[in-house]
């Protein structure tokens, strides 16, 4: 297929891909530069919080030239650098677009979080959020911000329901729910019949992009969450700013 060349002056589609901690985020984007690197030029920014162990995985599979994986370090909670101040994922994203020109798609990879996770849409222009069967099939109506938000939700890793003892279309209707009506896929790596319709997504997504009919929609701001820390831990709220509780001994 041809690769598909925009014909307006906008930058490359950015794309945020979010979920808890191995749920297949990496394995999700490495899909992704896989199946259509011969139709987009594609860039990755990945996000960790000490380390650049994303990056490296994705350079290791060769999905990309090295060169266009790139990796933030973002020194704070995953989501810091996802929602509340952007500039170091900003930045990076720039400097790849500049280095590169022109790109066509930027995929923007969280690092681990909960399902409260929501990009700014001052980052990114479209986010999926990345659940697995693994988590436990109730995951997906638990809602929130993250799954509840997102414009596309993948339920990954449907090759190993059956070991985990989960309804794979039982789980899906509780997305749907979950999610009033939008967009659910259920993927497995192995199952390219499957892969091939997230593809599609993307593929439509920037069609949409290019011809000016996709506007960015901001899933709202994640919901106070706990996080453990070595003096008991504190509650992180991220709506009008900054806020802890914390729980530890004084």
């Amino acid at each position: 297929m041809a690769k598909t060349t925009p014909t307006n002056e906008h930058r490359a589609l950015r794309i945020g891909v979010a979920g808890p901690v191995g749920t297949g985020k990496s394995s999700v984007i490495a899909t992704l530069c896989r199946s259509l690197s011969d139709e987009f030029v594609i860039g990755v920014i990945t996000n960790d919080i000490y380390t650049d162990e994303d990056a490296r995985f994705l350079r290791s599979e060769g999905v990309l030239p090295a060169e266009r994986i790139r990796a933030v370090e973002t020194g704070a909670c995953p989501h810091t650098a996802i929602r509340d101040d952007v500039t170091m994922n900003l930045i990076a994203i720039e400097d790849l677009e500049r280095d590169f020109a022109p790109l066509d798609i930027v995929l923007v990879e969280s690092g681990g979080d909960n399902l409260t996770a929501t990009f700014s849409p001052a980052l990114i222009d479209a986010q999926l959020f990345v659940l697995d069967v693994a988590g436990g099939g109730d995951v997906a109506r638990k809602g929130g911000p993250g799954i509840g938000g997102a414009d596309l939700l993948v339920i990954n890793k449907v090759d190993l329901a059956e070991h985990v003892d989960v309804d794979v279309e039982q789980m899906v209707a509780d997305a749907e729910k979950a999610r009033e009506g939008r967009p659910v896929l259920a993927i497995s790596r192995k199952r390219p019949e499957t892969t091939s319709q997230l593809c599609n997504w993307v593929r439509q997504l920037h069609r949409a992009y290019v011809d000016g009919s996709h506007a960015p929609v901001d899933p709202g701001p994640m919901a106070p969450h706990f996080h453990a820390t070595d003096d008991g831990g504190h509650v992180h709220s991220h709506e009008g700013g900054h806020t802890h509780h914390h729980h530890g001994h004084e």
